[in-house]
């Protein structure tokens, strides 16, 4: 046979057995698109072939973890802002009350293109560039907020009974991830506890790719001074995030020994991450760590590393269990993407994080409290809690409550004016209020935060020469 016959065989050979795996990897994908044409060609009502599409990727992927999940094009552009804490747009938080009623302002954030234009918590949107979005869904109108930075975004916005005309310039709207105990005059957060000013305190809500650099900062800042006795990271609610940024923030407080370790399907040891030399919070310093049950993956990570280090003390409550990892694959070019778990984390103790679907409390799974360190907010209190953080994220929010209640004393002023019994009805006002517990602080309802506190000072009492040098 000549050589450039047996060339060409092999060539053939070759062609042919790839061929043959490309057939065995698409056959399914291929039944998946006979499926779809033939239920778009025949079925008896008119069908849209994205919904059929995305059933069938959320129908494949329900049959794995709950962690494990097919993000259609319309929620990865969402998702992909929050992993990258930022986006273009005007800055506002918006619902929707009602399906067919106009979309309704939240909050505009601190220091947006929003607040600076006027918007405020309540406005309803009316139109967006001259077009009717009154009866829009939420994410058709959001939509039409965004845009490139530097362009402008013409809103009628209804406010009460009037109508108002703003103008808004988009710009670059960053999302924080840590913030401090309250706001001073000019809105800037205070990253010290207003009741015991010499403890640092920073509340995580995610692990982005921004929040390594806000906290580095803001310890920085703050453990040069000579009055800093302690340091609280508040991690409640904190559903993860970013698996380096969990690492990298460990390595604040570490200088040595493992923080995390993977395995993947059957075990098998995929990576051991390591503390490096150095840290920005001094060895000598207390650290008190918050968590609850909403406290989960990377959240779970920092705990249990600091936890088993014995650099922090851990409060609060067993925490959610979520110790998964998950890569976001890109689908359609980046449009898309499958969110799956490819390996479990442990430990630096080797432990078990991760709680399985059969897992009850007695097993091993997630981050509990050291001893004696349980504490948790009464459920009575959770909703006022709640709302005392929110107006201290979102000053607009307390304004605009404050207002309201002026109106509701303004109406109730005029109301006892006119009445009959004017001066019965002032009395019997004023007597209710006298009746009246009143509105207590964050700090008092929130029992968690104080036992850290005492966390940090007995620490700092039983190391007083290592606290002073």
């Amino acid at each position: 046979m000549l050589p450039r016959n047996l060339t060409l065989l092999c060539t053939v050979m070759v062609i042919s057995f790839a061929c043959y795996l490309m057939h065995l990897r698409t056959r399914t994908a291929m039944m998946v698109g006979e499926a779809l044409e033939m239920i778009d060609r025949f079925y008896v009502e008119p069908v849209d072939r994205r919904e059929l599409l995305t059933s069938a990727m959320g129908g494949m992927t329900s049959k794995l973890d709950q962690h494990s999940e097919y993000i259609p094009p319309v929620s990865y552009q969402a998702f992909q802002d929050t992993i990258q804490q930022e986006f273009a747009g005007i800055g506002i938080f918006v619902d929707q009350p009602e399906e067919g009623s106009p979309v309704r302002v939240i909050t505009p954030l601190v220091g947006s293109p929003a607040l600076q234009a006027g918007l405020l918590p309540g406005d309803q949107i009316i139109e967006v560039d001259g077009e009717y979005v009154g009866d829009m869904d939420i994410r058709s109108v959001s939509e039409r907020l965004r845009g490139p930075i530097g362009t402008t975004v013409r809103l009628l916005v209804r406010r009460g009974e009037d109508d108002e005309k703003l103008t808004v310039q988009r710009d670059t709207i960053q999302l924080e991830s840590v913030i401090g105990d309250h706001r001073d005059e000019e809105d800037r957060w205070v990253y010290r506890l207003k009741q015991h000013p010499d403890i640092v305190y920073a509340r995580m809500t995610s692990f982005g790719d921004k929040t390594v650099n806000e906290l580095r900062a803001v310890l920085s800042r703050l453990m040069p001074e000579p009055d800093v006795s302690g340091v609280i990271l508040d991690l409640r609610g904190n559903g993860g995030g970013l698996l380096t940024a969990a690492v990298d923030v460990c390595d604040m407080f570490l200088s040595r020994g493992k923080i995390v370790s993977t395995k993947t399907r059957g075990g098998v040891i995929e990576d051991e991450v390591y503390a490096t030399e150095g840290i920005l919070v001094p060895a000598s310093l207390p650290v008190a760590i918050l968590i609850d049950e909403h406290s989960a993956s990377a959240s779970e990570i920092v705990a249990a590393a600091l936890q088993d280090h014995q650099r922090a003390t851990i409060v609060g409550m067993r925490s959610y269990g979520k110790g998964t990892v998950q890569n976001i694959l890109p689908l359609e070019y980046g449009r898309s993407a499958l969110r799956l778990t490819v390996a479990k984390y442990y430990r630096p103790s080797d432990r078990n994080i991760h709680r399985g679907i059969d897992d009850t409390e007695e097993d091993e799974w997630g981050v509990s409290p050291d001893e004696g360190m349980e504490a948790e907010i009464a459920e009575e209190d959770l909703p006022r809690l709640a709302k005392f953080w929110e107006e201290a994220s979102y000053p607009s929010l307390k304004l605009s409550s404050a207002n309201a209640i002026r109106t509701s004393a303004s109406a109730d002023r005029s109301s006892s004016v006119d009445s009959e019994n004017g001066e019965a009805d002032r009395e019997k006002s004023v007597d209710g209020e006298a009746e009246t517990t009143p509105i207590r602080s964050a700090w008092d309802l929130d029992a968690p935060l104080r036992k850290a506190v005492e966390a940090i000072r007995s620490s700092d009492q039983e190391t007083p020469v290592a606290a002073a040098a």
